[in-house]
């Protein structure tokens, strides 16, 4: 199948189980994460109709977009270090990765600097591995609280990744404490954040279930990559 055909078909399955579930099916975005593969490909996905595209390494992004043409926006998914927070907030439409005051301190400096608001999540070690990135849901409503203070921040929710395991229910404990986070930190400063960038090719059904408004799907769009 094409990377067009994928695309339709996750997203056709995306909204069956939104409206089994009773979830507005507009609600959700499905990012093509296209992350290793070149300028062509994204172009070919672009030109077929695809119009958000997440990347993981700002370098990647920073040679890749520049050559694209079309109606497009990009997402920043992978970890974001903060010498590369300039470029971040010029080619990202939103940032997914914010896991401390000190990163979201030189993105809001960046975006003023480019006179924007830039849009971000804070990311949730929702699963409490050690080899994930992210916050641990404790720590989130203080950060939340900071976040809120800086003026050229735009807070919309949280993202998280689920462990790599086959068993459901883990998968699902994990999306919903992000989604309970959510739900508390809204609660506690009376914000009305609405974004959770939740689920991948193997486990996105689960976070659909759960709550997810952005699905990060790659391998299942592009096909499996040759370079990680």
């Amino acid at each position: 199948m094409s990377v067009i055909e994928n695309y339709n078909r996750i997203l056709d399955e995306i909204h069956e189980i939104a409206s089994s579930c009773g979830r507005n099916r507009e609600d959700i975005s499905l990012i093509a994460v296209s992350k290793t593969f070149d300028e062509s490909v994204v172009q070919s996905a672009i030109d077929a109709g695809i119009r958000l595209f997440g990347e993981n390494k700002v370098q990647e992004a920073k040679a890749k977009i520049p050559k694209l043409n079309g109606d497009f926006l990009f997402h920043m998914i992978g970890h974001l270090q903060s010498n590369k927070a300039r470029d971040a907030v010029r080619m990202f439409d939103m940032i997914h990765s914010i896991d401390s005051i000190g990163t979201a301190a030189k993105v809001d400096s960046e975006a003023a600097a480019a006179g924007k608001k830039q849009k971000v999540l804070i990311q949730v070690n929702a699963s409490g591995e050690e080899s994930k990135s992210g916050i641990p849901p404790a720590a989130a409503i203080e950060l939340a609280r900071q976040i809120t203070g800086l003026q050229n921040l735009d807070l919309r929710g949280l993202m998280t990744m689920a462990p790599f395991t086959d068993e459901g229910n883990v998968i699902r404990s994990t999306f919903r404490k992000a989604r309970e986070t959510l739900e508390r930190i809204n609660g506690e400063l009376n914000l009305g954040l609405n974004e959770l960038s939740m689920g991948m090719s193997s486990d996105f059904r689960i976070a659909v279930e759960e709550g997810t408004t952005l699905v990060r799907i790659g391998t299942a769009i592009f096909g499996h990559r040759t370079v990680e």
